[in-house]
């Protein structure tokens, strides 16, 4: 999976702007987390499809970060979620972004951004 995370101005409709453009490619937003810090925000998102996410950012005159993103599932219970990033940080991996995907009363499917797929692979299998 890929994260892409896009600067935009911070103003009414530059969200917007972006969700329609990928639709119009149809590509599917799987996860998304934006905020704005003064002038401008900030999006990352995760996508079904980065090739034509890609070239929808690129020909929407956009500039964005591309990194690996990976995914794991925890059992939806007290403490998991601190199961898992306490082995991260025991492993020196430093999680950038965090994603809830899916959900139901037995499990979650996370994504994660982090700093080293490999190791943290190898932490969650």
């Amino acid at each position: 999976m890929t994260e892409f995370t896009i600067q935009l101005s911070n103003r009414p409709g530059q969200l917007a702007g972006l969700a329609k453009m990928l639709a119009d490619a149809g590509v599917n937003i799987e996860a998304l987390a934006a905020f704005g810090i003064e002038d401008f925000g900030v999006v990352r998102v995760l996508v079904d499809d980065a090739i034509a996410a890609r070239e929808v950012i690129k020909e929407g005159g956009l500039v964005a970060e591309e990194r690996e993103v990976i995914t794991t599932i925890i059992r939806h219970e007290p403490g998991a979620l601190a199961q898992l990033t306490q082995s991260l940080a025991d492993a020196d991996v430093n999680i950038d972004g965090l994603y809830f995907l899916h959900a139901n009363s037995d499990s979650i499917e996370l994504a994660l951004a982090v700093d080293d797929p490999n190791t943290a692979r190898a932490r969650i299998a």
